[in-house]
């Protein structure tokens, strides 16, 4: 069959194979990276790869080709050292399932969450709250102080009353139980951001780009609500939008959905990438009533 695909003057198949395959994990590859800290690492090391192996073909230099040749086991491990919070991540989620499977049980957690941060928002207190997805926050929980408590909305907001010993930290909901408060959470390396966010803004998208979880945010200065999520930042949301895009986020709906429909899954959190949230909830919600 081989040969006669060399007869033809066709396309190997198991060579096509081999470019489809090495396209999606490309693709993949950078689609998971995107907005973390190692995607500037990763841009760059590929375009200094890229770049010698162009230089050594093109000019013959021998001696550079092969010195590459011998430290590709080590250019391997580099990458495993350098990469290793984004791998584990990425094994993290396809080893984990939703942590959220009960509708209503999603919906009165997202009512209590929103009730409080809406409250904190308007007396200007600040807060920092995350809630764990599928990637584990053990490690950032056992930073604070172990509570492991029902969410209330009475409950987080006097958390974050300023007199209170925990309201410095951050807070963390796992399984829809408030598990730790007072928690330290990573701060954000990445270069370029306003001088204009605070620490707890930092803490949250550094949150972000460690782990899948969604991080809300409320200003002490300005009572805004900010929402960090997969290394992106958006400001300026109400209660009905935040509803609206937690219930989005964090809950499934009746049909569970497929791991590659999950990774093909992208949130934008623009005000354009919101509203089309929102719009497309709101017809979902639609259809489901309808049928």
């Amino acid at each position: 069959m081989i040969d006669y695909f060399h007869r033809m003057h066709l396309p190997n198949p198991s060579g096509m194979l081999e470019i489809f395959v090495l396209s999606v994990i490309i693709y993949y590859t950078v689609l998971f990276f995107r907005g973390t800290r190692g995607a500037a690492v990763l841009s760059g090391f590929v375009t200094v790869l890229i770049l010698t192996i162009f230089l050594t073909e093109i000019f013959h230099l021998e001696a550079l080709n092969w010195l590459l040749q011998r430290f590709s086991v080590y250019l391997a491990l580099a990458i495993l050292i350098i990469f290793q919070p984004e791998i584990r991540r990425a094994l993290a989620e396809l080893g984990k399932q939703h942590v959220f499977s009960s509708s209503a049980r999603e919906s009165k957690l997202v009512d209590h969450i929103v009730q409080a941060i809406s409250q904190l928002a308007e007396r200007k207190i600040g807060a920092l709250v995350a809630i764990e997805r599928e990637i584990g926050t053990r490690s950032f929980q056992e930073t604070g102080t172990r509570i492991e408590s029902n969410i209330t909305t009475e409950l987080l907001t006097t958390l974050f009353h300023p007199n209170t010993a925990l309201h410095d930290g951050g807070v963390i909901i796992a399984e829809n139980r408030l598990m730790s408060a007072g928690c330290l959470f990573p701060l954000s390396q990445r270069d370029g951001l306003s001088t204009t966010l605070g620490m707890r803004h930092r803490a949250a998208l550094g949150m972000s780009e460690e782990t899948d979880a969604v991080v809300l945010v409320v200003s002490e200065e300005t009572g805004t609500i900010s929402v960090a999520f997969k290394g992106h930042l958006s400001r300026e949301f109400d209660e009905e939008r935040l509803r609206k895009l937690l219930g989005k986020v964090l809950t499934r709906g009746r049909m569970a959905r497929s791991r590659i429909s999950r990774v093909k899954e992208k949130l934008d959190l623009t005000p354009e990438g919101v509203a089309k949230t929102v719009e497309f909830s709101s017809e979902q919600g639609a259809s489901t009533h309808g049928g």
